[in-house]
Parts: structure tokens; C-alpha cells; sequence
């Protein structure tokens, strides 16, 4: 019986240990995720064309395409989305379209969201670049 204990306990141990460090990593990278730079692209030097670009910082992922044509967006489609409670930042793709600018502001209560979704953006219209 005092075997079955210990190795009961060695378990627990090692699961409150790998939970501490799965919650660490996460804040690590949404750490990240606030601090990261989004650059707003060019789009006088962007080609007429459909670009798709992907982003992730766990625990967000977006992919979208991104269509430009006469140097402006003139759509974007999010195709993925894997968003925990981040849902409402789904609106970002037409903000930029309308904005014609990545320089748009996250949405309150889905900031993590919008930043992926933004970088996402910016990696598909860099793609375009001449």
C-alpha cells in the first residue's frame, strides 16, 4: 500500500510541474505576442494578386488571403481561426480593408486575436511585394 502512495504522489508531483511550465510557456508567448511589432506594409509596392499568410502564437492561429488588386486590399477572407475566446476579433479583416491600413486598433477583450490575425495580414501582403 505505501508503495501505491508514493508512486500516486510521484505522479501528482510531476503533473503540477508540467502544468506550471505549460502555463509559464503561455505567458511567455502572449508576452511576445503584445510586445510584437506589426508593420504596416506599403501597398504602392504591393502586385495586383491573391496572397495567403499564416501566424501563430499559441495558443492563436489565423490564415488568411489577402487579395490586392490596383495597389489597395480589396479583400480578406480568414480561413482559420483558432481563437479560444478571442472570436470577436474576426472583425479585423474588414477594419484593414476599410482602414486600407494594418493600423487598426484590437479588439477589447480579444487583443491576442487581432494581433495574430493582423501578423497573419502583414506576412500575406509581404509575400506581394515587388
Amino acid at each position: 500500500m505505501k508503495k501505491a502512495i508514493k508512486v500516486v504522489l510521484v505522479v501528482a508531483v510531476v503533473i503540477i510541474i508540467a502544468g506550471f511550465a505549460a502555463v509559464s510557456y503561455l505567458e511567455k508567448n502572449l508576452e511576445a505576442l503584445s510586445a510584437m511589432e506589426i508593420t504596416d506594409v506599403d501597398l504602392t509596392k504591393i502586385k495586383d494578386g491573391t496572397y495567403t499568410g499564416y501566424y501563430q502564437s499559441m495558443p492563436v492561429d489565423a490564415k488568411v488571403k489577402v487579395t490586392v488588386e490596383n495597389h489597395a486590399i480589396k479583400e480578406i477572407k480568414l480561413l482559420e481561426h483558432g481563437n479560444g475566446q478571442g472570436k470577436a476579433a474576426e472583425v479585423i479583416p474588414q477594419k484593414v480593408v476599410e482602414a486600407q491600413s494594418l493600423k487598426v486598433d484590437s479588439i477589447s477583450g480579444a487583443t491576442y486575436s487581432s494581433r495574430v490575425i493582423l501578423k497573419a495580414i502583414e506576412v500575406a501582403l509581404m509575400s506581394g511585394l515587388n
